[in-house]
């Protein structure tokens, strides 16, 4: 049997689990003992970094909202 290929890896709360619903069958709870703030921060400066970005090249000067 042919292995399936993994096109995304994502954090999720469990409200998106929910959503997602009885056919989201391969999760892998991460614990919530801190070893994953360096990570989690990274994540959040990016986001910030590329709303940055986006605002200023769009001439709006605030950072656009999903």
């Amino acid at each position: 049997m042919a292995q399936e290929r993994i096109v995304a890896v994502g954090l999720l709360t469990t409200r998106d689990l929910d959503r997602l619903g009885e056919g989201f069958k391969r999760c892998f709870p991460v614990s919530d003992d801190g070893k994953f703030e360096d990570l989690l921060k990274a994540i959040d400066e990016a986001d910030s970094a590329a709303e940055l970005r986006k605002s200023r090249s769009d001439g709006s000067g605030t950072p656009a909202r999903a």
